[in-house]
């Protein structure tokens, strides 16, 4: 009986050894195209398809495998007398491995400066026919679509013939791949279609919402042990995103780090001078600026030397041994840290010198001070879930108001600055108190904005007397404005749009506090 093989990729990474395999078991291959002329340039006998069907790639080869001998090959049920007879009768050969995958539609489009023809000329369409045709008849058909599947199968082969349990596995891959790959077509032309490339703009949702994602890692547990977790990937992550972090030294990460990574590597892509900043359950208990990297190291973690035991650390320059030597000092433990690099020494520094060398978590993201995308936020709520676009939009100063009777000095106003840009990283109510490019005192997630006012004014410690405030939402009552000039608040900056505005204003000039209303807010849930 003749053993026939398939191969159609186009990624053709690990390619050869496993042709080489089957060729040595005895199969004879069919090809097409690229891949028809990389392995006979290797050396292998290869079948050309257009010879085995009689009939030639036409449309620039967008009409090759489409041919009842290839899908009748695929599809033919040799043991069932109805698809035998047909079989004979067209001189078909069933096949018994269907290699292929597809052409990279997700590479393609992720170009910046790819075109919709472009696009169009990268959607397959013999591939995913071919894959679905042979997933569905796996009984008979073994379908690989990937490169890590070739050793596997290439041994069980080796060994007799696949095992039911693994065309079963393999046909579930299919599908889910051919899944994912129409998903991300989908999802290009939605874009185009509804104006998601234009972020500047209000975006509209499409009626149907369909996600692809790919585990990347089994978690060893959720945010408590007794659940389960895993961190799942787009197709092609975003540039600087969370998924493009590489993972140099430490302890496996879990599903909580992955959360506070994330949240700081956001908070000091925000800023162009060095940044440092120090996450504790997904809100910054520490954040600054300097010109020195090390500097601000120092700053942040005096916003709250307490609540940074145990924290996970962004920055947004390549870490020195200067700022490396300051994270070691006696007394100090972090989880984790992420940055654009690591000096060498910094390096040695952080894996040999304090008792928590080998468990920190170093992860390395060059590209983490790009632009942050414009995709979709997500969340899951039961039933459901909710879809909004990123608070990414720049907040435009000139719409800024300055609403009492006393404006900002140039020091309160690089701190007014800086204190909002934190605010949209803290969870609401949110308020932010900030001396000199440093935060001083944070007040998260209370259920009333006053508790927030005095907690950051507690953490603060007297640190904040002469900085400013800042409130992710409007004031509703004069009374925040008031614990804040306790904790001897000199501005503030806020969205304003309260009924009792006139209240808090006076509030203000009373105190001598300078305001400004930005017109937005950053409700961080």
């Amino acid at each position: 009986m003749t053993r026939r093989a398939l191969i159609s990729v186009s990624d053709k990474s690990g390619l050869l050894d496993f042709a080489q395999g089957l060729e040595a078991l005895g199969f004879e291959i069919l090809s097409t195209g690229g891949t028809s002329r990389f392995l006979k340039e290797a050396g292998l006998n290869i079948i050309d398809v257009s010879d085995y069907t009689g009939f030639p790639e036409i449309m620039d080869g967008r009409v090759k495998t489409l041919h009842p001998k290839i899908h009748g090959a695929i599809l033919g049920r040799p043991d069932l007398p109805s698809d035998a007879q047909a079989i004979e009768a067209h001189g078909i050969i069933p096949f018994e491995l269907v290699v292929v995958n597809l052409y990279p539609f997700s590479e393609t489009v992720a170009k910046p400066d790819v075109t919709i023809e472009d696009a169009i000329e990268n959607i397959d369409i013999g591939g995913p026919s071919m894959v679905r045709s042979a997933a569905k008849n796996h009984h008979y058909i073994g379908i690989v679509t990937q490169p890590s599947q070739y050793p596997q199968v290439l041994a069980e082969l080796q060994a007799g013939a696949l095992s039911m349990l693994t065309r079963q596995k393999l046909m579930v891959d299919a599908f889910e791949m051919t899944a994912a790959y129409d998903r991300a077509i989908a999802h290009y032309f939605q874009s185009i279609h509804y104006g998601a490339s234009q972020p500047e703009e209000t975006l509209s949702f499409p009626e149907t919402l369909n996600l692809s994602f790919t585990r990347q890692q089994s978690l060893r547990y959720g945010e408590n042990p007794h659940q389960s977790a895993a961190f799942y990937v787009e197709q092609t992550p975003p540039v600087g995103s969370l998924a493009e972090a590489r993972i140099l030294h430490g302890k496996e990460l879990s599903y909580n780090n992955l959360l506070d990574l994330d949240a700081a590597m956001l908070l000091v892509r925000e800023f162009s001078e060095p940044a440092v900043a120090i996450l504790k359950h997904n809100n910054p208990c520490g954040c600054a600026i300097s010109a020195e990297l090390s500097r601000a190291f120092d700053l942040a973690y005096e916003g709250d030397p307490v609540s940074a035991f145990g924290s996970i650390i962004g920055c947004n320059r390549v870490v020195d041994v200067a700022t490396a030597e300051r994270m070691c000092e006696p007394g100090r433990f972090i989880e984790a840290i992420i940055a654009p690099g690591f000096e060498d020494d910094a390096f040695a520094l952080l894996t040999t010198k304090p008792k928590w060398r080998n468990n920190v978590r170093l992860l390395t993201n060059p590209e983490m001070t790009n632009p942050i995308s414009a995709a979709w936020e997500y969340r899951r709520v039961s039933g459901g879930i909710l879809v909004q676009d990123r608070d990414l939009l720049p907040d435009p100063e000139e719409g800024w108001t300055v609403v009492t009777q006393r404006a900002p000095n140039e020091v309160e106003m690089r701190d007014l600055k800086f204190a909002w840009l934190v605010s949209k990283h803290v969870k609401s109510n949110a308020i932010v108190y900030v001396k000199e490019g440093a935060v001083s005192g944070v007040g998260a997630g209370q259920m009333s904005r006053l508790d927030s006012a005095w907690i950051a004014g507690e953490k603060s410690q007297g640190r904040c007397v002469g900085g400013v405030v800042a409130s992710d939402a409007f004031f509703p009552f004069r009374d925040g404005i008031d614990a804040a000039a306790k904790a001897g608040i000199k501005a503030a900056i806020q969205p304003g749009g309260s009924k009792n505005d006139e209240q808090v204003i006076q509030a203000c000039n009373e105190q001598r506090i300078a305001m400004i209303f930005t017109g937005r807010r950053h409700f961080k849930h």
